[in-house]
């Protein structure tokens, strides 16, 4: 998420130091000019990037988790949701909504890393599933935007099998012959990477963002050796043919409606 340099939230820094003030980040679509640095932004900034005055209709909004293990660690898995829900007004790590990029219409399901990490649960996994059944139904193409930690452990196997039931789904696009484009950003990691942000008519990148199943650290300890530090970046997926485009955020819009018009 955008972080600032100061108290006011006026001016943000990107990790090479250079400054920009807010008003010209938002007129850059949250990406610095100067060094094409791409700062994390939530499901409420895409939308404004991507759709026509920021018009929409969110589908499958009042979806809450349930924690039905009684989960607990430093605290329960109730109080974690509810206080994601108090910080980022959302009701779980993605939301799904209908409108038009470039007076074409799209499904979108997005995800926000703010809550809990934009970890896939029951929730999530209905949300997006239950948005892919509008767009079958109405006829409509399906974007999906990813920013995910992975599966949500305090779900245990219920979340894992979120992969599984979405996959599916999105097979009946492909049966449909309804086009879907899959957008992944920083990070997308974990069940998310395994499942459907990889299952797109079309995967396309935001440039230098975190792609893969397990951490570096992780890698590097089952290889024992130390990665090159583009191991799992956007480039380096592209580069060795799992990604179809690397897109600056500036383009988004533009280049998904190019593609949409395509399929």
């Amino acid at each position: 998420m955008l972080k600032s340099s100061n108290s006011i939230n006026y001016w943000y820094k990107t990790p090479n130091g250079f400054l920009i003030s807010k008003e010209n980040l938002v007129k850059n679509s949250y990406v610095c000019p100067e060094d094409n640095y791409h700062f994390r932004i939530g499901s409420k900034e895409y939308f404004n990037i991507l759709l026509d005055n920021n018009k929409f209709h969110e589908i499958n909004k009042n979806l809450n988790s349930v924690d039905f293990l009684q989960f607990f660690d430093n605290k329960s898995y109730n109080k974690k949701i509810y206080d994601s829900s108090n910080k980022f007004y959302l009701t779980d790590a993605v939301k799904t909504v209908y409108g038009k990029i470039n007076k074409l219409e799209v499904i979108i399901s997005c995800m926000d890393f703010g809550f809990l990490g934009g970890s896939m649960g029951s929730v999530v996994g209905e949300k997006i599933l239950r948005s892919i059944d509008y767009s079958i139904e109405h006829k409509i193409p399906f974007l999906s935007i990813s920013k995910s930690g992975g599966v949500r452990l305090m779900e245990s196997t219920v979340g894992l099998m979120q992969m599984a039931k979405i996959s599916l789904k999105i097979s009946q696009l492909l049966k449909k012959k309804i086009p879907y484009i899959s957008l992944l950003t920083d990070p997308t990691t974990g069940g998310v990477t395994s499942s459907f942000a990889m299952l797109g008519d079309f995967n396309i990148a935001e440039p230098n963002a975190l792609i893969g199943f397990a951490g570096p650290k992780i890698i590097n300890e089952i290889f024992k050796k130390n990665m090159s530090k583009s191991f799992q970046t956007s480039e380096f997926l592209f580069e060795n043919g799992f990604l179809d485009f690397l897109v600056d955020r500036r383009s988004l819009k533009s280049r998904i409606s190019l593609l949409l018009k395509i399929l």
